[in-house]
């Protein structure tokens, strides 16, 4: 289940919460996801992201994507070494799915990095996601062989369901 909120208007030529649950559900289900579970998207202003940025990692700039994963993993999207707690402690009661976790999208940025990149609003909005997605898992890209790994994903997805670069 996905659940979009936006703070900001982003007014797009395509339906946003139908790309953003074909990419969600996609990941999930190549990545083996047992279970049903909610992802909660943020569409906001460059001036949200930095505040969020700042408080929440100390870093006083904006930026594109930022991802806020509910669970701890021991290796990425390692769905049989879940904590059942940690699980329980996720789930929404509203919805009684445990929640993965929460996308926060720069709108402002996606139509920047759209551009300079040459490629559609569309398809940045769902590499966003689709990063974002793989950060809540568990992956990282901090190092160089992580980072590799996570770009291939993303790529492989994306291309999977349609969503290339133009």
């Amino acid at each position: 289940m996905i659940v979009i909120e936006e703070n900001a208007e982003f007014k797009t030529d395509f339906e946003k919460e139908k790309i953003a649950e074909k990419v969600v559900m996609h990941i999930l289900e190549k990545e083996g996801c047992p279970f049903e579970c909610e992802v909660d998207i943020l569409i906001t202003d460059s001036e949200e992201v930095r505040e969020y940025n700042r408080e929440y990692r100390n870093i006083d700039n904006t930026t594109d994507v930022l991802s806020f994963p509910n669970l701890s993993w021991s290796a990425p999207a390692d769905f049989l070494d879940i904590d059942d707690e940690e699980l329980k402690m996720s789930v929404n009661p509203e919805t009684d799915l445990p929640i993965l976790g929460e996308i926060c999208l720069n709108k402002d940025r996606i139509v920047s990095q759209a551009e300079e990149y040459g490629h559609s609003v569309k398809r940045e909005y769902a590499f966003l996601i689709a990063h974002s997605m793989l950060h809540l898992l568990g992956y990282d890209h901090i190092k160089e062989d992580e980072a590799k790994e996570m770009e291939e994903k993303q790529d492989k997805y994306l291309e999977e369901i349609g969503i290339v670069r133009e």
